[in-house]
């Protein structure tokens, strides 16, 4: 099992499949484990993946004594990349916190960032975004995991792939489910999220950047990932019009992997 302590912290992290590297991050859980379709399919065919656990989820440690902040979140990404000799690496984060993550990487290590995906994003936090992720903290808190999990399930898909998939979606096995027990954990995550910014230095990106906005996310709208594309210098939109918080059902993941191969392919 793969744990190295980086960063003051036991962090485990997994190395999939051979190629040029990428890193790939997505919101609050992991791809790690059991995970791995939840990857784009046929990533890990045609590059070298590394991904791993977040702090305080699944077999990653944390030190409750530090603030969680996206540059703590994002100095743990770094010395796993330098802890196996890696640079110039495709940074693609998606679903929430891990794109952030990818925008301080891009930012503070520019020598790691050969190119960058960013979806469900943003680069500051208004009152709208900052109560919704409260609202997750104390669902979490006051009412349950359980709670949390129906609530960030009806604002991350449409409703005709709830209503096709609700069995899978919610229950022990559905999304999130990494969060369960781990209400500690969870609100550290929110920590880090709802302190990000990053607007006011994402002039210094230099690497080519892809921006995928989601028309139908209520969470992280285009309202929220359009000013990323707008203050990276070259970055590249590309909206997904039928798209909720998380790709899901063939057809959009189909044309979500056509959009990230063909830009990796690029770069």
């Amino acid at each position: 099992m793969p744990i190295a302590h980086l960063n003051g912290h036991e962090m485990y992290y997994e190395v999939l499949g051979e190629g040029e590297p990428v890193l790939c991050m997505g919101g609050w859980g992991t791809f790690c484990h059991e995970n791995h379709s939840h990857l784009a399919r046929g990533l890990t065919d045609r590059y070298q993946v590394i991904v791993f656990d977040y702090r305080g989820i699944r077999d990653s440690g944390d030190d409750l004594t530090v603030p969680s902040t996206m540059a703590l979140h994002a100095g743990d990404a770094i010395a796993l990349l330098d802890h196996l000799g890696l640079k110039n690496v495709h940074l693609v984060g998606l679903v929430g916190m891990g794109a952030c993550i990818c925008q301080e990487i891009a930012i503070r290590r520019p020598d790691l960032a050969r190119s960058m995906v960013n979806m469900g994003a943003w680069c500051e936090v208004d009152d709208f975004l900052r109560d919704q992720l409260e609202m997750f903290r104390w669902l979490h808190r006051d009412i349950g995991f359980a709670a949390f999990q129906k609530a960030v399930t009806l604002l991350s898909f449409t409703g005709d792939y709830y209503n096709a998939n609700k069995s899978k979606l919610v229950g022990p096995n559905g999304g999130w489910k990494e969060l369960n027990g781990r209400y500690v954990a969870h609100s550290r995550l929110i920590d880090a999220c709802v302190s990000f910014e990053s607007r006011s230095r994402l002039h210094q990106v230099r690497c080519p950047s892809l921006i995928i906005h989601a028309a139908l996310d209520y969470v992280t709208s285009p309202t929220y990932t359009k000013p990323i594309e707008e203050a990276i210098p070259g970055a590249v939109g590309f909206t997904m019009h039928d798209v909720a918080h998380v790709v899901a059902g063939k057809d959009q993941k189909t044309r979500f992997c056509e959009a990230l191969f063909g830009f990796l392919g690029k770069h």
